[in-house]
């Protein structure tokens, strides 16, 4: 019968004639099988993990996609309903236009008196609150993005195209440019900087015919 040495762990039995290599796999072998169940345990719970926290990511970026979507939505929504109000607003005050001639004409010759005074100054505020704003002035450089050339003149104290007389005002609403000012402009004299620098250059320049001749001839 044969003792068992105390003190000593059995191995596996590994050929004698075995390499060192495969005494090594047979060892690690041994101890994988003989490893703890709660390894595993943690080793599948950090699994699940993973996949939980690459699932949450996921959902995150899908929710903040959404979201910024949601804020372009609104922004283009209230851009849209800024537009219509406007365009409305623009379609109604354009037929009050002629009203708002007339009355400006009445004030210009001392007419606007009375009952008929205050009916205006109702209808002017009305139409300001709706966002209507009166524009053109005279002296101001003639714009033809906003401004409507009904007359056309020279004048010698202007430097650049200028409109000298407001025939009708202009309006708007917001950017939008419901009425054109209609105006009279005035451009520089033709010529007159010609003239100008040509009166310079004989007061600088010229010479006297005696003197390109050296003088009247002698004897």
């Amino acid at each position: 019968m044969t003792e068992e040495t105390p003190g000593f762990d059995e191995k596996p039995d590994v050929p004698s004639d075995a390499a060192p290599e495969d005494a090594a796999q047979a060892e690690s072998a041994d101890k994988a099988g003989s490893a703890p169940a709660g390894d595993v345990t943690d080793i599948a719970l950090q699994a699940q993990l993973d996949q939980v926290r690459t699932a949450l990511n996921e959902r995150t970026t899908d929710l903040q996609r959404l979201q910024a979507e949601y804020q372009n939505y609104r922004r283009r929504v209230e851009r849209d309903r800024v537009t219509v109000k406007e365009i409305a607003a623009a379609n109604l005050l354009s037929e009050l236009l002629p009203t708002l001639d007339d009355v400006g004409r009445a004030r210009e010759h001392g007419e606007l008196v009375g009952g008929f005074k205050s009916v205006a100054e109702s209808l002017e505020t009305a139409v300001a609150k709706l966002g209507l704003q009166q524009f053109g002035k005279e002296g101001e450089p003639f714009d033809p993005t906003i401004h409507e050339a009904l007359m056309h003149s020279y004048a010698p104290d202007v430097t650049e195209t200028t409109c000298v007389a407001i025939l009708q005002p202009g309006y708007r609403i917001g950017e939008r440019t419901i009425r054109p000012a209609r105006v009279a402009v005035a451009e520089p004299q033709p010529g007159a900087q010609g003239i100008k620098s040509g009166s310079d250059d004989d007061s600088s320049g010229a010479k006297a015919p005696d003197e390109e001749n050296g003088g009247p001839d002698e004897g």
